[in-house]
Parts: structure tokens; C-alpha cells; sequence
């Protein structure tokens, strides 16, 4: 599968013969994975540092990149299915990988300001 960066402009589509607009297409993926969130942490899984990557192809099939708090957190079965669930759910999208990984392992610093304002780190 070649995949493109989401945030890489516009791609065109060879099959359908019509152009993708990735910065659109990732504002998309964007605001769903902002719907989701930690079930311990009332921060969605985005401003909280999860998603390390989102990349799309031009068969509008998607990959994500995630990680968890921990390698043992009590929804490592359920997130990433939900999230691959919700992000299909977006018009044109085909497929979504959703990837789990521990390198780097996350962190609070990978929150964005948001998230750490919103649980009181600021």
C-alpha cells in the first residue's frame, strides 16, 4: 500500500481519475479522532497525544499510527477498534490500518496545551 502523508496536498486518484484533497481529507480524520476519547482521561485521544501518524493513499485507504498511555491500559483491545470504526465511517474512506505502537512510549509531554490546561498541568 503507498501511502502519503495527509497533510501533503492533493493527490490524484488514478482509478476515479479525480483529486483527493488530503489537507480536507485530514481535517476529516482530524475531527473524529477528536470525538474519541480516553475513558480514565476526560481529554480526546488527539489533544492527548495518541495519534503520532495519519497517513492516506491515493485508494483512500488510511493508516494510523497510535499509541496507548501504557501497554497495559484496560482499553488496548477497544481504542484502536473504535478508532478505526469512527474513521471509516468518513465519506470516500475505503479502509482503515490502525497501528499500535510503544516507540517512543508515550508520555505527558506529548499532550498538546489544551489537553494538559484542561487537566489542570498548567
Amino acid at each position: 500500500m503507498n501511502l502519503y502523508n495527509l497533510y501533503g496536498g492533493k493527490t490524484k486518484n488514478k482509478k476515479m481519475e479525480q483529486e483527493i484533497d488530503t489537507n480536507e481529507l485530514g481535517e476529516s480524520i482530524v475531527k473524529v479522532l477528536k470525538s474519541i476519547y480516553d475513558p480514565e482521561i476526560p481529554v480526546d485521544i488527539y489533544e492527548l497525544g495518541l495519534i503520532y501518524d495519519v497517513m492516506v493513499n491515493t485508494d483512500y485507504e488510511v493508516k494510523i499510527l497510535m499509541t496507548l498511555t501504557s501497554p497495559n491500559c484496560p482499553v488496548a483491545e477497544s481504542l484502536p477498534r473504535e478508532v478505526e470504526e469512527k474513521v471509516k465511517t468518513i465519506e470516500n474512506i475505503k479502509d482503515v490500518d490502525v497501528e499500535i505502537t510503544f516507540d517512543p512510549p508515550w508520555s505527558k509531554d506529548l499532550m498538546s496545551e489544551e489537553a494538559k490546561l484542561e487537566l489542570g498541568m498548567l
